[in-house]
């Protein structure tokens, strides 16, 4: 890795930081840098999923005493999505650079549409009790949720808020402390599964975590600032221009 891959690793794990705390889709710029720098898709994936775990754990301790309030139905929902995660993971490593890499732009594309349509997709807050049990409905759509997580991820946030909201109910800030949890146990299951099929860049996600850290506090600074409308049409202009190297690539 050069000085100039550093640079740029952490320029990207920076903006991710700000763009999650603002709007979400830093998994876009975290594996479009990784990608820029001579990554192979599965190996870009892999390591993204590394820099983006600080930000989920930061955002869920922040959300931690709504999580102790509902600990019955999270647990539910843990086990359902460490389950998906795990095979959303193997299903990543059982394909070649070549097979993903042809998959790569119709799912940036589907995840790009998902996180444009992100704010029509927030659910409205409905009334629910703290501790109340998943419904069914619930627990399928997360299992299926938590496969795409394990396998691919960008996106995952807004999937997994919308459908939260769709077969849950609570408040957004429930649904969203629920979310943020989830996301630490599917990136977490996929990153214990990556690192044993040995598709982690161990140096760039180095080069990565710091700015996503620092990010993630600069992101309050600049949600102040910048309006998070401008901030999506980055991200969505980001996915759809790497959605094109990838078709333009295969």
């Amino acid at each position: 890795m050069t000085f100039l891959d550093a640079f740029i690793l952490f320029i990207a794990g920076l903006l991710s930081g700000i763009v999650n705390a603002i709007a979400g889709g830093g998994t876009f710029l975290t594996f479009g840098a990784l990608t820029l720098v001579g990554m192979p898709p599965i190996i870009a994936n892999a390591t993204s999923s590394i820099a983006q775990l600080p930000g989920y754990v930061t955002s869920t301790l922040a959300y931690w005493t709504d999580i102790k309030r509902m600990w019955r139905g999270a647990i539910a929902f843990a086990v359902i999505s460490i389950i998906g995660a795990l095979i959303g993971s193997l299903i990543l490593l059982a394909l070649d650079n070549q097979s993903f890499s042809a998959m790569v732009p119709w799912l940036l594309i589907a995840a790009t549409a998902l996180f444009a349509a992100g704010p029509w997709l927030r659910p409205a807050a409905r009334e629910q009790a703290d501790d109340a049990k998943p419904s069914l409905a619930g627990r399928i759509v997360q299992f299926f949720t938590a496969i795409y997580g394990g396998f691919f991820g960008a996106g995952m946030g807004v999937m997994m808020l919308a459908t939260l909201g769709l077969t849950e109910g609570g408040s957004y800030h429930r649904m969203n402390a629920l979310k943020n949890m989830l996301s630490i146990i599917i990136a977490s299951v996929a990153i214990v599964i990556f690192v044993s099929g040995g598709v982690i860049a161990w140096l760039q996600a180095a080069a990565m975590v710091p700015g996503v850290a620092i990010g993630g506090y600069a992101g309050v600074w600049t949600a102040r600032r910048v309006p998070q409308s401008v901030v999506r049409g980055i991200v969505i202009v980001v996915g759809l221009l790497l959605a094109g190297y990838y078709f333009f690539k295969g």
